[in-house]
């Protein structure tokens, strides 16, 4: 019988711990950003009146009379009238064209209770500028982009009011929509920039407005 030469350990040896078990591996979560939630919003949001506060934001005027207000803008080409005066309308709002110097289009609503709380929220004395605490929505966006906005070279422009009142607040708006926006005082306009805010953007804009040209949109 071979003999075995191995010396015996003195202690015997303690036996391996067991091997812990397997944690399953648990999914990753999504985070929804800000300008996802608007997204969420605008494609399944029931457009109603206040979203022509997006009109305002750009070089929109709200006039009041009585217990009624309107809203009015004044835009360079066809296919902004006829995309405001059918959001207009998917609002119940009753919308015309107005005649104006240098050929543009005059597009405003009719008088209506239904936006005299935005004349209130919006007109401060003479001046035009957006309240306290004003969310820039996919929905009010959208009406934002039609009465104006534009891709320049190196992003895509929404205009601002005159009032420069407003112009902070409507860039604080844009950042808590999810988009870092350059102020422009010239113009004066809010720019933003960058592959992936453009096609968020255009994300939340939704589809392009009928007849729109290629520089009309963000993407």
């Amino acid at each position: 019988m071979p003999v075995s030469t191995d010396p015996e350990p003195l202690f015997p040896l303690p036996e391996p711990p067991p091997e812990p078990p397997e944690r399953p591996a648990r999914p990753r979560r999504r985070r929804t950003s800000p300008a996802q939630a608007s997204l969420f919003s605008a494609v399944l949001a029931e457009p109603r009146p206040t979203d022509v506060a997006g009109v305002l934001a750009g070089a929109g005027q709200v006039v009041r009379m009585g217990g009624t207000a309107r809203i009015s803008v004044v835009v360079t080409d066809e296919w902004r009238a006829a995309a405001l005066l059918a959001a207009f309308d998917e609002r119940g709002l009753a919308g015309s064209r107005v005649p104006t110097v240098d050929d543009h289009i005059g597009v405003r609503t009719a008088f209506c209770a239904a936006l005299a709380p935005v004349a209130d929220a919006w007109l401060h004395g003479t001046v035009t500028r957006p309240p306290t605490g004003f969310r820039a929505d996919g929905l009010v966006l959208r009406l934002w982009a039609l009465a104006g906005g534009r891709r320049d070279r190196l992003g895509y422009l929404l205009p601002l009011p005159s009032a420069e009142s407003a112009w902070q607040p409507l860039r604080t708006a844009l950042r808590v929509a999810g988009f870092d926006a350059e102020l422009l005082t010239s113009g004066p306009a809010l720019r933003i920039v960058g592959r992936g805010q453009l096609a968020t953007l255009a994300d939340v804009l939704g589809p392009v407005a009928p007849g729109a040209g290629d520089g009309a949109w963000p993407a």
